[in-house]
């Protein structure tokens, strides 16, 4: 991929940049400005950022995960060790809540990773 002055850059793997919260096309600057809003552009290679549309995937794949996990752990102590309900709440409402916060970022860094890598745009109706 070349840049906007026609300067080479190297592939990266998109799932490491996006979990390290860089840019997608060098690697080095950050992608972030803030918890999930991003910069205007990277500091390091001047990419715009304004192709970057996560949308509601991210969302979507963290509340599939973390329910997933939540569930299955529930069930598995409550088989396990019978304890009263609000231990259940006191366990699972901050572990809901704060692996749902790290996955939201770690996943639409990943998003956002593969859309450059893959040059995702929105969907365009050919007319004849």
């Amino acid at each position: 991929m070349s840049g906007p002055e026609g300067n080479a850059f190297a592939p990266v793997d998109p799932v490491k940049t996006g979990l390290a919260g860089c840019c997608p096309r060098c690697g080095n600057g950050r992608l972030f400005d803030g918890f999930l809003k991003l910069k205007p552009e990277c500091s390091a290679c001047g990419l715009d950022y304004s192709f970057a549309d996560a949308g509601d995937g991210p969302a979507v794949f963290v509340m599939l995960i973390v329910g997933f996990l939540v569930v299955g752990l529930a069930l598995w102590v409550d088989a396990r060790f019978a304890p009263p309900v609000w231990v259940h709440a006191m366990l699972w409402l901050p572990f809901t809540i704060i692996i749902s916060l790290i996955l939201l970022r770690k996943l639409k860094g990943i998003m956002i990773s593969l859309q450059y890598r893959n040059n995702a745009s929105e969907g365009k109706i050919d007319r004849e």
